[in-house]
């Protein structure tokens, strides 16, 4: 045997190498046989947690008797990873003679993916024929959350049990967001759903969430007696898994602390053509800080105005429109003569609360001066304890980027709102306007809107958030047309006037002309009837005065007197001067403004009117700054109390969780020539 060789050196000597080791290894290496590493076994039940590649590489090295279980594993991450095409193909793919074990797992997987592809219904009675009993835990999570997803958020006894069941298979952030959106979804309950539950008498936990909800309720606007009621629930209910773990905006009513007041800083634009609106502001904020003349309202009968006869209304021009630029008032500046308003019978949805004096300090700062920054930075160093502004909306943008601790009530609020604990959002926003007014048709059961909104980016803004607001109320399609000015109006007129079809809203993008060897083809017309076939049964003008006065005759045309829609409008056509003679023609319109303009305050307006001479876009900003100082003493309530809210000027407000303050306006109706409350 072999067991060593000779190296030659560079000195010339030979040196002996053993090799045995080497040549032993190798020949034992040589002797095994050659083996696939081995598949670890699948488990359906258990976490999907590899890659879709994965899976489908493990399918088609498996032997026949394995297949179907990387299969199902594989569809699970495709649904996971968005592949849904794909993951269909691999259902539809599955042999049939599948075990029980097998057989369950493609239900759920089925269910999983007909709610990722919005076929809610079908899911929810493929779900309907699981037995929960039969999964693993794992499965058990999935089959809640697809329960969850399936009834689409929308409060419910079912969504409601499907939380609680799904609780004691949580652990970490998902047990805390379980616990979240379990009270999210209670809140969202009606006082007549709460009436109408029926549980069983074992559902004890049910019964602790919904004695919660109750003692939430009853307290809520009062941050004393809400601590305590919270703390005496915990001893009465310690199983429950929200008295161990509160959800944390009920967690934050515990740690809630006053926010002070003593001395605000108040930003604003004293220079430029964003002044008058400033200016408009600053005193609704002065005459609230002073105790300004706020008599709790009285109700009245509604009368017609003493106003001259009606002059042609004039367009509003672009340039006066604030909120053109993302700014804060919903309606455009008009110069009208000094006219007495209709009053309206004061509306009990938003009484008015009469604002104390206070001795707050008050320091103006001008944010055409300074950078945004370099400003906070002084209030904070002249000892600001709260900022109220500032006003433009590049400003509001800013705010995300700042560093500074103050807590700060913007008077605008950005595309998408940040959750900041420091910083509430508040404007009058069209957005928040169109928004409540889809919640407004909705309840009034009408399913087939048509928006008129003015052509551009203005119209974009309100179709955007009238069309979120609908589908969260369970709505489908809403149509839009755009309009024009009271010109291009006219035209319509004696042009067959104006078609109740319009373009679906959706979040694809609208189809495009195409341009092909120089030659441009138009895209296909997209106006389409109402999507389920019916007509149209709910109008939504965004218009001015003068528009209004051309489109509902033309509507009124169009349309016979059984099919005839509804017809509502946003504050925007809302203006002193309009006479009798408008009045009876807009019958039965509804349109939605702020409080005071709807008559809540006959006192106030009166006096704001005359300062502002029947300006009502500058009077509907000196109510947002009396709010404005409202909303600053609540701050903290706003902040960290869900469901808190105050009536005022501009509306009921309430805050949403990253705290922009929400608007629920008063509705208004001509009836015979008068304006009164929608019933």
């Amino acid at each position: 045997m072999l067991s060593s060789t000779f190296v030659r050196t560079k000195a010339g000597r030979s040196k002996p190498v053993r090799l045995t080791a080497v040549i032993a290894a190798a020949l034992f290496l040589a002797g095994c046989p050659s083996r696939a590493p081995q598949t670890p076994p699948a488990n359906i039940q258990d976490e999907a947690s590899a890659s879709s590649d994965y899976y489908l590489q493990q399918l088609q090295q498996s032997s026949d008797d394995n297949k179907a279980d990387w299969q199902l594993l594989a569809i699970r991450a495709l649904l996971r990873e968005g592949k849904l095409p794909q993951a269909g193909d691999q259902l539809n793919q599955l042999p049939k003679n599948l075990s029980g074990a097998q057989q369950t797992e493609r239900q759920l997987l089925t269910a999983e993916l007909q709610i990722a592809n919005k076929s809610y219904v079908s899911a929810r009675s493929t779900l309907g024929h699981l037995d929960s009993a039969s999964l693993s835990p794992n499965q058990k999570v999935r089959y809640y959350q697809a329960q969850i997803a399936a009834n689409q958020g929308k409060a419910s006894l079912p969504l409601i049990r499907a939380y609680i069941a799904q609780e004691p298979l949580l652990t970490g952030k998902p047990h805390q967001d379980n616990l979240d959106q379990t009270w999210q979804a209670l809140l969202q309950l009606t006082p007549q759903e709460m009436n109408s539950l029926v549980i069983n008498a074992d559902e004890n936990v049910l019964q602790g969430w919904l004695d919660l909800l109750r003692v939430y309720q009853d307290n809520k606007q009062d941050p004393d007696l809400l601590k305590a009621g919270i703390k005496d629930w915990q001893n009465r209910y310690p199983k429950n898994p929200a008295a161990k773990t509160l959800p944390a905006r009920l967690n934050q009513v515990l740690n809630f602390t006053q926010a002070s007041t003593s001395k605000i800083a108040l930003l604003l634009p004293l220079n430029g053509q964003a002044k008058v609106f400033a200016d408009a502001i600053q005193q609704g904020f002065e005459a609230a800080k002073n105790g300004g003349s706020m008599p709790a309202p009285q109700p009245q009968a509604a009368q017609p105005a003493s106003a001259p006869a009606q002059t042609a209304p004039t367009d509003q021009a672009a340039t006066g429109d604030i909120n053109a630029n993302g700014a804060v008032s919903p309606s455009a500046q008009e110069s009208q003569p000094a006219v007495t308003a209709a009053q309206p019978a004061a509306p009990s949805s938003a009484p008015i609360t009469p604002l104390q004096a206070a001795n707050a300090q008050v320091k103006v700062y001008d944010t055409t001066s300074q950078p945004l920054a370099a400003l906070l930075s002084q209030a904070q160093q002249d000892g600001a304890t709260l900022v109220v502004g500032p006003l433009l909306k590049e400003n509001v943008d800013q705010l995300s980027a700042s560093t500074t601790t103050l807590n700060v009530l913007a008077l605008n609020q950005p595309e998408t709102p940040k959750d900041n604990l420091n910083i509430c959002y508040f404007a009058l926003s069209p957005e928040d306007e169109a928004r409540d007014a889809a919640r407004h048709i909705w309840e009034q059961q009408k399913r087939q809107p048509l928006l008129l909104v003015p052509r551009g980016a203005f119209g974009d803004r309100v179709a955007k958030a009238f069309n979120q607001e609908w589908q969260k109320q369970g709505g489908q399609t809403v149509l839009r047309q755009d309009i024009g000015s009271a010109g291009e109006l006219r035209q319509m007129v004696n042009s067959g006037g104006i078609r109740m079809t319009g373009t679906p809203i959706s979040s694809a993008p609208a189809p495009q002309s195409v341009t092909i060897a120089g030659l441009t083809i138009p895209a296909p017309p997209s106006d389409v009837p109402a999507a389920t076939g019916g007509s149209v049964d709910a109008v939504y003008i965004v218009a001015t005065q003068s528009q209004l006065t051309l489109i509902k005759p033309m509507i009124d045309m169009a349309t016979s007197s059984r099919g005839k829609p509804a017809m509502y409008a946003s504050s925007r056509s809302y203006q002193a001067g309009a006479g009798p003679d408008f009045r009876l023609e807009m019958e039965g319109l509804q349109f939605s403004d702020i409080p005071l303009l709807a008559g809540s305050n006959p006192q106030l307006l009166q006096q704001a009117s005359a300062r502002f001479r029947n300006d009502y876009s500058l009077v509907r900003l000196y109510a947002m700054g009396m709010d404005a100082w409202t909303l600053a003493n609540h701050f903290a309530e706003m902040r960290q109390l869900p469901g808190f809210q105050v009536s005022g000027t501009t509306g009921t407000l309430s805050a949403s969780p990253n705290c922009v303050i929400n608007r629920k306006l008063p509705w208004l109706q001509y009836r015979q020539g008068t304006v009164v409350p929608v019933s």
